[in-house]
C-alpha cells in the first residue's frame, strides 16, 4: 500500500467542492470518498475511526512506546479538490520525465512545458503523475491524504518504530474556505498537528496571509438613456472605476513573497446596482487592518464623487498562524529535523494563501503545514513527482519517530 498507488486510486473520486452549496460537505462526491476512506482506515487497523454527518474523518494510531508522557500529535489533509476546474473523470498518466515538453493531450495540443513551468527542470529523471489535459489532477490534497494513509500503514507494519498516540483527520470543503468550520478540536485531542497540504518537496510553512473578503454593492440611478443628462448614475461605471483605482502593484499577478494584494474575483450588475467581490490578503496584521479600511474608503469616495452610494461589507476569513505557532517553535524544529533525517532539504517560507491549519491554530490546535509534493495546483497543468509524494510519507513517519525519541531523551 504505497502512497503512489493510493493516490492513483483516490483521484478517481470526484470530490470537487461547491461554494454555492449550503450543505456540509458541499458535494456528494466528498461523502462517497469519505465513506471509502473510513472503511480503508479500519481495514489497516486504525482505532476510533469515525465519520461524522458533516464529512469529517478522524482516526487513531495507538502509541506503542509505553511512555505515557508523549504528546499526541496529528496529521490533517482535505478531501475536496478546487472548484476552479473539473475533478470528474480524472485520468492520470505516469511519465518518466526526460526533459522538454510533456504532451498532455495531443488532440487539443495541450502541453506541460518547462518554458512556462520552469520548476519541471527540477524533476528530470523522475517519475511524474500528470493529467490528460481535461481536468485537474487532485494532488491538492489527495497527495496529502495518500501520504498520511501510507504512513499509517507503514507504522502499523513496523511496530519496531517507537511512537506516541497519533491522530489523523480528513476535512471537507477546504478549497472553499470551510474546512475548519465544523472541525472538533476537542474531539481530535492533539497537542499539535500538521496539515499535509503543501507543494514542492521540502516546503515547511508556518506563516500565511491574514485574509478577508469584501463585498461591495454600488448603487446608481437609472434613467432613460435618451434623457439621462445630469440625472443618470451608472453603477457599472462606478464599479469599473473602483476596480481601476486599485494600484497595479497591489494585484496578485504583480506581488510575491510577503507582499499583500487585492484580488477582484467577480463583478457584475446593472445601471441601478453593481456588485464587486474582492479578496484582501496581508501577512502583517496592521497592514491587514489598513488594507480593509483603505478599500472601503476608496469605494465610498469614488461612488459619492459621481452621485452614487456604496455598501461596503468586509468579513475576515482567517489569520496568520505565525502568531500561534512561532511561540511554540519546537513544533517547527521537529518537522525541520525530520526532513533532514530523511534527506529532504527544508524550505521554510510563507504560504501565499491559507490552509485549514491557519484557522485550526486559532481554534487551539497549533498546525503548521508540510509538503505533499504536488505543483501547479487547480489546473490541467498540475503534476506530482512520485519521489516527492513518497518523501512526504517518510517525513510523517520520521516526525512521529522523532517526537518519541526526543521525549525519551
Amino acid at each position: 500500500m504505497n502512497a503512489k498507488n493510493l493516490f492513483l486510486h483516490y483521484v478517481t473520486f470526484d470530490t470537487q467542492s461547491d461554494e454555492s452549496s449550503t450543505t456540509c460537505p458541499s458535494t456528494d462526491g466528498q461523502r462517497v470518498f469519505a465513506e471509502f476512506l473510513t472503511r480503508q482506515l479500519k481495514d489497516i487497523g486504525l482505532k476510533n475511526v469515525s465519520l461524522d454527518k458533516n464529512g469529517y474523518i478522524m482516526a487513531t494510531l495507538p502509541g506503542n512506546s509505553g511512555n505515557k508522557n508523549l504528546p499526541t500529535i496529528g496529521f490533517i489533509a482535505h478531501l475536496d479538490t478546487s472548484p476552479d476546474m473539473s475533478g470528474k473523470n480524472v485520468k492520470p498518466k505516469i511519465v518518466k520525465y526526460k526533459g522538454g515538453n510533456i504532451v498532455l493531450n495531443k488532440k487539443k495540443n495541450i502541453v506541460l512545458s518547462p518554458e512556462i513551468f520552469p520548476e519541471l527542470n527540477d524533476y528530470v529523471g523522475q517519475e511524474l503523475i500528470v493529467t490528460d489535459g481535461n481536468t485537474l489532477l487532485g494532488a491538492d490534497d489527495k497527495a496529502g491524504v495518500a501520504a498520511i494513509v501510507s504512513a499509517m500503514k507503514y507504522l502499523m507494519d513496523h511496530p519496531d518504530i517507537q511512537r506516541g498516540t497519533v491522530r489523523i483527520g480528513f476535512t471537507p470543503d477546504e478549497e472553499i474556505g470551510r474546512g475548519a468550520d465544523k472541525f472538533n478540536v476537542k474531539k481530535f485531542g492533539c497537542d499539535w498537528a500538521y496539515t499535509v497540504d503543501g507543494g514542492a518537496v521540502g516546503e515547511l510553512e508556518y506563516e500565511n496571509f491574514n485574509a478577508a473578503v469584501a463585498k461591495i454593492t454600488v448603487k446608481g440611478r437609472n434613467v432613460h438613456p435618451g434623457y439621462a443628462k445630469d440625472k443618470m448614475v451608472n453603477a457599472i461605471h462606478l464599479a469599473a472605476e473602483i476596480i481601476k483605482s486599485i494600484p497595479k502593484d497591489a494585484r496578485p499577478e504583480n506581488t510575491e513573497k510577503r507582499e499583500g494584494f487585492y484580488h477582484v474575483t467577480s463583478v457584475g450588475g446593472t445601471v441601478e446596482e453593481a456588485h464587486i467581490s474582492i479578496i484582501i490578503r496581508q501577512f502583517d496584521r496592521e497592514k491587514f487592518a489598513h488594507a480593509k479600511q483603505w478599500l472601503g474608503d476608496l469605494s465610498k469616495n469614488v461612488a459619492e464623487k459621481e452621485g452614487g452610494t456604496v455598501i461596503y461589507d468586509v468579513k475576515d476569513q482567517y489569520y496568520n498562524m505565525y502568531e500561534i505557532v512561532e511561540p511554540q517553535k519546537h513544533i517547527i524544529e521537529i518537522a525541520h529535523k525530520a526532513m533532514e533525517n530523511v534527506g529532504v532539504k527544508p524550505i521554510v517560507k510563507p504560504i501565499r494563501g491559507g490552509t485549514d491549519g491557519a484557522r485550526l491554530s486559532f481554534m487551539g490546535l497549533p498546525c503548521p503545514n508540510i509538503f505533499a509534493g504536488g505543483l501547479n495546483f487547480h489546473g490541467r497543468h498540475e503534476f506530482l513527482p512520485v519521489p516527492s509524494l513518497e518523501k512526504s510519507k517518510d517525513v510523517i513517519v520520521e516526525i512521529i519517530r522523532t517526537v518519541a525519541e526526543m521525549r525519551k531523551n
